[in-house]
């Protein structure tokens, strides 16, 4: 009996490992979302992960900014996952996605009726080193008049006055004509207290640049921020109503920010587009994109750009 007790002892560890060596699951990754309903065409995000057996998901949707789906199930191929959105106020959505070839499909349904149909390809890498020189800064913004710029609707408030890029009032959000891949940013800002504004890196991942009350945002959400998924690694004291600068490093998916001459963020990876992106193209280039829609009172000057030689 004791022999055939190790015999038997034996064999199970042995099959062991063909059970406990789950085949991951070919969803895992991250992906750009294109979502197409009623109400519009928008881009979103999705990132898929494998903790201790269970299927976790990270969620970027309309606008606002990354964060954990609910009630996740994977059954049979089919993903089914719930999250709440802003479409004027908060909706519960689900989801339901499953992979077709190498693209993602499926349905979006919102609680208030609303549904749309998702289509998504994998996320590109963007690793990319860093060039080995730069050209000479050029001026995006001439100061007098809005060359180069265009606003994404009606509503748009922008104007140049006295060298400056102005946001008069809430409304549209301005880009450039121009579309870029790599390079390096310089720009100045002055964002008055409680203002809120962001400067899109090719139109898709948003540096914030906001003094809301107290308590408002966390360092995910506030000045500096990639928002939502970097926070800056130093605290630098706000200057509400003042002139302050960003330069900014953006290779491939990795950016580097220094803000006032401090650097806050130090070649980071990030991971997706943020609210309010222009679209989720991201292997393409895109536009120098700033954000009107939220306060007024913004300014920008000072806007000059280098691109790999």
């Amino acid at each position: 009996m004791r022999q055939l007790c190790s015999v038997l002892t034996l064999a199970l560890l042995a099959l062991t490992p063909a059970f406990s060596k789950r085949k991951p699951s070919p969803l895992l990754g991250r992906w750009d979302l294109t979502i197409v309903s009623s109400q519009g065409t928008y881009p979103s995000w999705l990132e898929i992960s494998d903790k201790d057996g269970a299927l976790e998901v990270r969620i970027v949707g309309r606008v606002a900014s990354v964060h954990a789906a609910h009630d996740v199930r994977l059954q049979k191929g089919l993903l089914t996952f719930a999250s709440s959105e802003w479409f004027g106020k908060t909706i519960p959505v689900t989801w339901k996605v499953s992979l077709e070839g190498n693209a993602l499909k499926g349905k979006q349904s919102r609680s208030d009726g609303v549904s749309g149909d998702i289509a998504g390809e994998r996320a590109p890498l963007l690793d990319r080193p860093m060039p080995p020189a730069w050209s000479e800064p050029e001026a995006l913004f001439n100061g007098k008049d809005l060359s180069g710029w265009e606003p994404d609707g009606p509503g748009s408030h922008w104007k140049a006055e006295n060298g400056e890029l102005v946001n008069e009032s809430a409304g549209a959000n301005i880009r450039t004509t121009r579309k870029f891949q790599d390079f390096k940013l310089h720009i100045e800002y002055n964002c008055p207290d409680l203002g809120n504004s962001g400067v899109y890196l090719r139109g898709r991942y948003e540096t914030q640049v906001e003094y809301e009350a107290p308590g408002t945002d966390d360092k995910f959400h506030g000045m500096g921020s990639i928002y939502g998924f970097i926070a800056p690694a130093v605290d630098i004291p706000g200057k509400p109503g003042k002139w302050e600068s960003y330069d900014i490093t953006l290779v491939g998916r990795h950016v580097t920010v220094i803000r006032d001459g401090v650097k806050t963020i130090d070649y980071q990876e990030i991971p997706g587009i943020t609210g309010g992106a222009i679209d989720s193209k991201e292997g393409e280039p895109g536009p120098l994109y700033i954000q009107g829609d939220h306060t007024g009172g913004m300014k920008y000057r000072n806007i000059t750009i280098s691109v790999p030689k």
